[in-house]
C-alpha cells in the first residue's frame, strides 16, 4: 500500500467524531475537493480508495445524512441529496465554503477537522523515500484560498497553482509536510515520515562526504602527476641541477612517493615543514619547468 494510502487510512480510524460541528467541517472538506459533482439536486463523491469512503461514510452517518453508496469498477461513489443538510442550500453548480462558514484562529479543532477533510476528499503524497511531495486539489480558487489562510494560521507554509481547470495546494519541504500531517492528526505517519527523512539526510551526508573525499582525492593525485612531470622533464632538460638543494630534496621525495601526500612529504624532509612549505616549493618546480617549457 502507498504512503498516501496508508496516511488516508489512518486518518478514516479516527475516533473523534462526537463533535458535530467539527464534523460538518471535516464533510465539507471533502465537498470542496475536486472528486465532488453537484447534479440538480445530487451531490456525489467519487474515489478509488476505500478509506476515504469509510471516513465519510463515518461522517454522514454521524451527522444523520442519508446517503448512497455505488461501486463501479474501482470507483467507489456515495451519493446524497442537497436537502439532507441544511447548510447545503449555498450549493449551486459547485461548492464554495467562503460564504457558509468563517473559521476563527482559534478554533484549532475545526480548522484541523476541514483541513483533514480536504486531504481525504482531494490529497495525496508521494512516497518519502523518492521525494517531497504533497499536493490537495480544490473546485474553486475560493475553497483553495480559504484552506491557504487557515494553515498560515498555523504557520504551515504552502505553494498554489492552477492546473488545468483545477485549483492545488503543493507542499515540496519535508519540515512542512511533516508539520501539515501532525496538523491533520496523522501522528504514526508523522513518526514514518520522519524516519524515512532522517534516513535520507543520512544517506545525502554520506553521498556529500564521499563525493568530497574522492574529489579532494582526485585533485591530491592530479597534482602528485603534474608534479612528477615537471622534475622528470628538468632532468630531460639537464635543469634539474639547478635547482636549489631544499627543492633537489622534495623533488627526489616526491619522485619516490608519488602518492604520498604534502604532509607526509614534509614529515619525510631531513628538517621537516609543514604542508604550506611542500606546497610552496613543489609549487616553484612546476612554475621552473612551465618557464622552460614555453622557451623550448
Amino acid at each position: 500500500m502507498s504512503f498516501s494510502a496508508n496516511i488516508k487510512e489512518e486518518l478514516s480510524k479516527l475516533s473523534n467524531l462526537t463533535n458535530k460541528e467539527a464534523l460538518k467541517l471535516e464533510f465539507f472538506g471533502y465537498l470542496i475537493s475536486t472528486n465532488t459533482t453537484v447534479i440538480k439536486n445530487k451531490i456525489k463523491y467519487s474515489t478509488e480508495n476505500l478509506y476515504n469512503i469509510n471516513r465519510f461514510n463515518k461522517l454522514l452517518t454521524n451527522l444523520n445524512i442519508d446517503y448512497q453508496i455505488d461501486i463501479q469498477g474501482k470507483v467507489y461513489t456515495i451519493s446524497l441529496k442537497k436537502q439532507n443538510f441544511e447548510i447545503l442550500e449555498y450549493i449551486k453548480d459547485k461548492i464554495n465554503i467562503k460564504p457558509i462558514f468563517e473559521i476563527k484562529k482559534q478554533d484549532e479543532i475545526k480548522s484541523k477537522a476541514i483541513v483533514r477533510g480536504t486531504f481525504l476528499g482531494g490529497g495525496s503524497i508521494s512516497d518519502p523515500n523518492s521525494k517531497y511531495h504533497l499536493e490537495i486539489l480544490f473546485s474553486t480558487k475560493i475553497n483553495l484560498d480559504f484552506i491557504v489562510k487557515i494553515l498560515k494560521n498555523y504557520n504551515i507554509q504552502v505553494k498554489t497553482l492552477k492546473r488545468k481547470k483545477n485549483f492545488l495546494i503543493y507542499i515540496k519541504e519535508a519540515e512542512e509536510i511533516s508539520k501539515y500531517l501532525a496538523f491533520i492528526g496523522a501522528n504514526r505517519a508523522v513518526l514514518s515520515f520522519e524516519e524515512i527523512r532522517v534516513l535520507r539526510q543520512t544517506r545525502n551526508n554520506v553521498n556529500r562526504l564521499v563525493n568530497c573525499e574522492t574529489a579532494n582525492l582526485n585533485k591530491t593525485i592530479n597534482a602528485a602527476v603534474e608534479q612528477v612531470n615537471a622534475i622528470k622533464y628538468l632532468k630531460e632538460k639537464k635543469q634539474f641541477n639547478k635547482l636549489n638543494d631544499n627543492l633537489k630534496e622534495i623533488a627526489n621525495l616526491r619522485i619516490k612517493n608519488s602518492s604520498a601526500t604534502l604532509t607526509q612529504l614534509g614529515q619525510m624532509l631531513k628538517e621537516p615543514i609543514g604542508k604550506s612549505g611542500v606546497n610552496h616549493r613543489l609549487k616553484k618546480i612546476c612554475e621552473m619547468a612551465q618557464e622552460l617549457k614555453k622557451k623550448h
